[in-house]
């Protein structure tokens, strides 16, 4: 038999070849599901994640996109919204002087030829000192805020110190309007001075700076307002003014103005010259404006119950070596309506020493008029206080105005309390919402604020606030020229005039507040000094402007009955 013999070489070979095709075939396949799977693993772990996120997360993503599209710092705004304060990024001028390195000098040019150069686009800037300041080597700040073409203008001198680093600024659309009331930004990013400082932290609250701030003011009062005071100030020479138009129901107050003023844009120079606030941290002696709350505190005392009652009014009160005079004879005798309309100290310092001491007293702290005025503004002075008890001296001459100093803001919350049915309110620069308003106390009964509204009427309507009288407004209020003190006593050549009024008064809505500081007599004020004859012609064409902007329309046939108290009225002259 014959044998056959096969090669078994070849067959296994390629039975080696085909398993090592399907092992690397195999691998491959588990490769790709493992790439598979991770990526599913992945896929899943963020679909968790966002699914964490949306459902109990706090989105950092989200929140970080967000706070890319607010402000870096939050608007102000007026009442009606306004922009009073806005923030937005510009340029700054620069000098690196260790831009070229450290060796040699650091300006291509001489610092003269660069000062020059620098003075053609910033003409405002002088040369030699901007010269002394490149020539120090020292880094800085040469201008805080400059165009994107200024910056161009600088790029083109071909200096590489002199960069422009993009920056967050703080701009004021209204330029110096309530520039008292508003503050300005520093260059430390903080606020200062006024409701910059206030709501500092606010305004720069991640959470919160994309909402304005909104003001109690109104931009239209305030302007109206420091325009007024301006011209008044003009046509009487007065060094200084100051005024309020505050709510008399709810404590805001819509227009605050100090002058002279400074514009906030320029920070460089905020800090001189005007920063200080006459309604707020200067205080006065704001003589016979007092004299209504020295009434109110009588009548609510029982002490006045009679409006014809007669005082002697011909003869200085002789007391404690002083003399209180009028500044000119009023008659024999005067009655309460009288004493008013013609501003006697003669007869005011009589119904306070019935009153005594010890209840005005209680009626000016009431009044607050012992501390520091309540607003938001971080610059309030502290009131001239008689401490202890009060002498007869210190009570007569406090009931005209003299002996005591408080601040303009004083005094408007005080004649809210006269007018408004007798509730005493601190004022507030917050804007509050319809039927919101600050907690106060009661100081006068309701039946005395109704009489003292008459008393007010009745100045304006024929005593020493004619010039106040607006047409149709039922303006009330009442004029106070005091002298202000000085080395060895009163110094009669330098007055406060002051008039403090409200309206409409048969409905009073708001209160106004004038004053000028050493008011000079000039043509346009017949040679006069007083308030009747610079202060209340302020509120006189004041009034009509700012009325029909808080929706109150002039209307003559309206007004309040002062038909019992007008027969009583004789004729005479005041301040």
């Amino acid at each position: 038999m014959t044998t056959i013999a096969v090669s078994t070489t070849i067959t296994s070979g390629r039975g080696a070849l085909v398993n090592v095709r399907a092992r690397s075939l195999l691998m491959a396949k588990w490769r790709v599901l493992w790439v598979i799977l991770g990526f599913a693993f992945i896929a899943c772990a963020a679909v968790l994640r966002i699914f964490y996120l949306g459902f109990f997360g706090d989105a950092p993503a989200q929140q970080q996109w967000g706070t890319l599209l607010v402000p870096a710092r939050a608007d102000i705004v007026d009442r009606n919204g306004v922009p009073l304060a806005r923030a937005f990024p510009a340029y700054a001028l620069w000098y690196n002087p260790t831009a070229l390195g450290t060796d040699g000098s650091p300006l291509v040019s001489s610092p003269r030829k660069v000062a020059e150069e620098l003075v053609k686009i910033f003409p405002d800037l002088e040369v030699n000192a901007l010269a002394a300041r490149l020539a120090e080597g020292r880094p800085g700040y040469l201008r805080r805020r400059i165009l994107p073409e200024d910056a161009n203008r600088v790029h083109a001198l071909g200096e590489p110190a002199l960069e422009f680093p993009r920056e967050t600024e703080r701009f004021y659309p209204q330029g110096s309007m309530a520039a008292h009331v508003l503050g300005f930004v520093g260059a430390d990013g903080h606020g200062r001075v006024g409701m910059e400082e206030v709501f500092d932290k606010r305004l720069t609250d991640p959470a919160q700076r994309g909402i304005p701030a909104a003001l109690a003011i109104d931009a239209r009062v305030q302007g109206a307002l420091e325009e007024e005071l301006s011209r008044g100030m003009a046509e009487s020479n007065a060094k200084g003014a100051a005024g309020i138009v505050m709510d008399v129901d709810t404590g805001e107050v819509v227009a605050l103005a100090s002058l002279p003023s400074f514009n906030p844009n320029l920070i460089n120079r905020a800090n001189e010259g005007f920063i200080f606030n006459r309604v707020t941290n200067q205080v006065y002696e704001l003589g016979s404006t007092f004299k209504p709350i020295t009434v109110a505190a009588a009548i609510d005392a029982g002490v006045v119950t009679n409006m014809a009652r007669r005082y002697q009014s011909s003869r200085p009160i002789a007391i404690g070596g002083f003399q209180i005079r009028d500044s000119h004879a009023l008659g024999e005798s005067l009655n309460v309506p009288e004493a008013l309309i013609h501003s006697s100290n003669i007869v005011t310092a009589q119904i306070a020493d019935e009153v005594g001491g010890v209840r005005l007293n209680q009626t000016m702290k009431a009044l607050g008029m012992n501390q520091r005025a309540q607003i938001e503004l971080p610059a309030r002075g502290f009131p001239l206080w008689p401490k202890g008890d009060w002498s007869r001296i210190t009570t007569m001459t406090v009931s005209y105005g003299h002996g005591i100093a408080v601040t303009p803001l004083h005094l408007a919350s005080a004649y809210a309390a006269l007018v408004n049915g007798g509730i005493w309110r601190p004022a507030t620069l917050n804007k509050l919402e319809p039927g919101q308003f600050v907690p106060g106390r009661r100081v006068f009964k309701a039946s005395t604020s109704a009489r003292m509204r008459q008393l007010l009427r009745l100045i304006v309507d024929i005593g020493t606030g004619k010039k106040a009288n607006a047409v149709g407004y039922r303006v009330g209020g009442k004029t106070g020229s005091a002298e202000k003190p000085g080395a060895g006593g009163y110094n009669r050549t330098s007055l406060v005039a002051t008039f403090a009024a409200a309206f409409p008064m048969d409905h009073p809505r708001y209160v106004v507040i004038s004053m000028l500081d050493e008011p000079q007599g000039t043509v346009a004020t017949s040679g006069q000094r007083t308030a009747a004859w610079n202060a209340a012609p302020v509120v006189g064409r004041l009034v009509p402007r700012i009325g029909p902007l808080l929706g109150i329309m002039p209307d003559a046939t309206r007004d309040v009955d002062i038909s019992d108290l007008a027969p009583l009225v004789g004729k005479g002259e005041g301040e």
